[in-house]
């Protein structure tokens, strides 16, 4: 009875950790699916953004909030990036924005922080604090609180600017946190490559 119980209790054992061993394998396989889910969409656009710098010399940077150095992550991602990147910017607080990218306080109390003249400040800030060639400014709500009915969940301002010129857009991104942030992410890369394309 002794060695049969014992038998059973190392089958119950060994059943056990195969179970946990096979569980910790989804979640590492679980783990890289999202991490390549979230790399995937912007390391091509990313590539593609450097290959044009690198070919006009120029250099980039970017004046993060709702994104919180998504962008830089991403342009960062490509291998010799360092070219065409130096700094870039997370201003997530209203008070970073304007000790660190110049941003009015009046602008920010007349038009909040999620507007087109704040990104406009934004990223002509940046460009100037970086000495950069090209900036691109994001400011939005990603979520699940904050919004109003002006400013809904998902809403985000886009600035992009060169020394001689600057484009502005508003998105309404739909889904959670995340894919607010990630869609923002991969507009902002979208429309870096749109606007250096047109800009000289």
């Amino acid at each position: 009875m002794t060695i049969e119980l014992s038998y059973r209790w190392k089958a119950v054992a060994i059943a056990s950790l195969v179970s946990y061993l096979n569980a910790c394998h989804l979640h590492s396989v679980a783990v890289m699916a999202n991490t390549f889910e979230s790399i995937a969409p912007t390391l091509p656009l990313a590539t593609q953004f450097g290959h044009q710098l690198a070919a006009r010399g120029w250099r980039a940077t970017c004046a993060e909030s709702c994104t919180g150095g998504g962008v830089a992550a991403a342009i960062t991602d490509v291998a010799g990036s360092s070219r065409w990147f130096e700094t870039g910017f997370v201003t997530y607080a209203n008070i970073a924005k304007e000790r660190l990218l110049g941003v009015k306080g009046e602008t920010l109390d007349v038009h909040g922080a999620v507007s087109e003249a704040v990104v406009r400040e934004m990223a002509q800030g940046a460009l100037w604090e970086a000495g950069a060639d090209i900036a691109v400014a994001i400011s939005g709500i990603a979520g699940p609180g904050g919004g109003s009915v002006d400013k809904p969940v998902g809403t985000v301002w886009f600035a992009w600017v060169t020394a001689t010129a600057m484009e502005t857009r508003c998105h309404h991104f739909a889904g959670d946190r995340q894919a607010v942030r990630q869609q923002a992410v991969v507009t902002a890369l979208e429309g870096l490559i749109k606007f250096s394309r047109r800009t000289v």
